[in-house]
């Protein structure tokens, strides 16, 4: 029994977003901050795989490689090392309902503004690309980025990398209540100042009790 490959198509279109809904949903309305983390991780691997599907591969793999390999680690490790007191947390959950469904409205109504300018009025067909260039989504995506817009991207890396070094040094300034290792002092350190010995008058006292007996 051979599937047809629209058939074949549709059965995992519609189980990776059955998945990805049912995850989103689970993030939303879990308990346990953990568990919450573990679904958004199921929901960025439906998500993958709907991009998997649409044949935008490298989108697919950045999204496991960066958000699920990366991002929700350290997610993870913060919710697992903080010990969260949820209940503190949940005391003042109704007083947030109604600025949470005022943005959860607006942004569904959003959406729905862009579902319809995208699939509503549009006539026209699309037109296929050419033979001669045509190409993998990650060449012509590699194309845009570093020839096209290689000037942009570049300025926007100096930029991220301007923004780190700020981070760092705004975190590592010197605090009265902070404790930092100052190796030149380690390296530089004298023996004669780590240890002295001091001759006390009990242990003369004893030394002459000593001696006096021997005698």
């Amino acid at each position: 029994m051979t599937l047809n490959p629209t058939t074949l198509f549709a059965v995992f279109f519609y189980a990776f977003a059955g998945l990805l809904v049912i995850s989103a949903l689970r993030v939303v309305t879990a308990r346990n901050p953990v568990h919450a983390a573990l679904f958004l991780v199921l929901a960025f691997f439906c998500a993958s795989g709907l991009w998997m599907l649409l044949k935008a591969e490298f989108l697919s793999l950045a999204l496991i490689l960066v958000y699920v390999g990366a991002v929700m680690v350290l997610f993870l490790f913060v919710v697992m090392m903080l010990d969260l007191d949820i209940e503190n947390l949940r005391r003042d959950y109704k007083k947030f309902l109604p600025v949470a469904f005022l943005m959860g409205t607006v942004i569904v109504l959003e959406l729905s503004i862009v579902l319809i300018r995208s699939f509503i009025g549009t006539n026209a067909p699309v037109q296929p690309m050419l033979e001669e260039a045509a190409t993998s989504n990650t060449h012509a995506l590699g194309m845009l980025i570093f020839v096209d817009y290689v000037y942009a991207f570049e300025i926007a890396g100096v930029i991220l990398l301007v923004a780190i070094i700020a981070a760092v040094a705004l975190t590592l300034r010197n605090r009265k209540d902070s404790k930092s290792q100052n190796i030149h002092q380690q390296v530089n350190v004298n023996s004669a100042d780590r240890m002295r010995i001091v001759k006390m008058d009990s242990d003369r006292a004893a030394k002459q009790d000593s001696r006096g007996e021997k005698s």
